[in-house]
């Protein structure tokens, strides 16, 4: 009787797919530094949606649901290493340097870095094997965009 309940238990979580879609992960990725400081403000928000478009083509109700769905997810998540997982699985090179782009242009939207956005910009670059040269050349590049206070 044990055995067939084990049997049950085991099978029931096979059934279920956890994998995420490339564009859940890359929404919960980018959810990551938004909530990063603790400090969410409007401007990371807009600038949030605004990156994830640049990264995802849905229409505006698919977009509506997946920034909550981002959010929510990035808010459950225990790691990131499911995220990037995905993205290592089916992303570019040149891809997952865009997306650590957009995560510091989310970081940089309030114009300040917090050191745990950096701290999180730089364990996702490194989980999605961006070479560290990128991480800094993509910095160097957001930096010099953003107004000064």
């Amino acid at each position: 009787m044990l055995k067939s309940f084990l049997k049950l238990f085991e099978d029931s979580h096979k059934d279920r797919d956890p994998a995420y879609t490339v564009e859940l992960a890359t929404a919960a990725l980018l959810s990551e530094i938004v909530n990063a400081d603790n400090e969410v403000t409007d401007v990371e928000r807009e600038e949030y949606e605004k990156q994830l478009r640049k990264h995802v083509n849905v229409d505006e109700d698919a977009m509506a649901l997946l920034l909550k769905r981002g959010q929510e997810t990035s808010e459950e998540a225990v790691d990131l290493v499911h995220f990037t997982q995905v993205l290592n699985k089916h992303c570019s090179a040149d891809e997952k340097v865009s997306v650590v782009k957009s995560l510091w242009i989310i970081a940089y939207a309030d114009s300040s870095l917090a050191p745990l956005e950096e701290s999180t910009i730089r364990q996702i670059a490194d989980l999605l094997y961006v070479p560290h040269s990128e991480f800094i050349k993509t910095k160097l590049s957001v930096v010099e965009n953003t107004p000064a206070n």
